[in-house]
């Protein structure tokens, strides 16, 4: 399972306590159960990453380890899955997530011409930050509902293979002995 994998990737209890960068949460992001891996943290954790990744701001690993701490969610899985907008996926998502608003607030979808300057997004986005806002946070939110949902599915799916799979390893050891 995934689980022993993330266990050997993830840091030890102590090298957390003593983390300098999580002294911005104070003791809160030193708590353990923000670190452990169970059904209800991990889906916790992939919905506000995925919500997150659609927050067009910058520092958004920050926003997600703050949110998994009030959240109860597991920090390092919330502040991975951020990384789904990374630099490569960003223009994809964000107008997607614009056209996604355009269709939600039912106004004009107006074409441009992409440059690569920031006096070229201030001036873009002066006039379509409404239907680009309203439509990242509702993908980011339609996101994080489809990620805890597939999460807590394949958990359970999981889960109830292993005990077959004991239920039945027990079962043909009864048979051969």
């Amino acid at each position: 399972m995934p689980r022993k994998l993330l266990k050997r990737l993830f840091p030890d209890l102590d090298s957390i306590r003593n983390n300098q960068s999580l002294k911005l949460f104070g003791h809160a992001g030193r708590e353990p159960n923000l670190w452990h891996l169970n059904r209800c943290s991990v889906s916790r954790a992939v919905a506000v990453g995925l919500f997150c990744a659609f927050v067009p701001i910058p520092g958004q690993m920050i926003l997600a380890a703050a949110l998994a701490i009030i959240l109860r969610a597991n920090i390092p899985i919330s502040a991975i899955l951020v990384w789904v907008s990374n630099p490569l996926t960003m223009p994809a998502l964000f107008y997607t997530a614009y056209k996604f608003g355009v269709m939600l607030l039912d106004v004009q979808l107006q074409p441009f011409h992409f440059e690569f300057s920031l006096n070229w997004l201030f001036t873009e986005l002066q006039d379509r930050w409404q239907p680009f806002l309203v439509g990242c946070l509702c993908s980011g939110a339609l996101m994080s509902v489809i990620g805890y949902g597939l999460i807590q599915a394949y958990w359970r799916w999981y889960v109830s293979k292993v005990w077959a799979n004991r239920k039945n390893y027990k079962r043909t050891k009864k048979i051969n002995s």
